[in-house]
């Protein structure tokens, strides 16, 4: 299915979001929700540094949990509809609803060295090698 809306996007630029009609074509309130959202992994002195991206989220509704060398991050992304009863939406594209990612890296990690900072809707993690796999949640500061 994302196939087919990158092609048809590129097909017909704009016709399924400047079309007047693109109301029985487009769900009624945004966009389908993505299942993952993107990523860049590096490594730096024996720690492993993840950045991502999570624009309108709250850091209260993201989570990272360790498992070994799998690390998952998961938000709640919330949309909040203020409208008067004068007003009619037009167009709504922002959506509701739960992504998660799962990333498996060469070595275990360290939960207690292991750092996450949620600034600007990127979340960095700063995740160290360990000898040993502990499962765990990691806190966002």
């Amino acid at each position: 299915m994302n196939y087919l809306r990158k092609v048809s996007k590129n097909l017909f630029p704009g016709f399924f979001y400047e079309n007047p009609l693109s109301y029985l074509i487009n769900p009624l309130h945004g966009e389908a929700l993505q299942s993952d959202f993107p990523i860049d992994v590096k490594e730096r002195n024996g720690t492993y540094i993840v950045h991502a991206e999570l624009p309108g989220v709250n850091k209260e509704n993201v989570e990272v949990s360790i498992d070994g060398d799998c690390v998952t991050i998961s938000a709640d992304i919330e949309q909040f509809d203020q409208r008067s009863s004068d007003e009619k939406i037009i167009r709504s594209e922002r959506y509701i609803g739960a992504v998660s990612r799962m990333i498996c890296l060469p070595t275990p990690i360290d939960k207690k060295s292991s750092a996450a900072h949620f600034k600007n809707g990127v979340l960095e993690l700063l995740l160290s090698k360990a000898k040993s796999a502990n499962g765990s949640k990691l806190e966002i500061k």
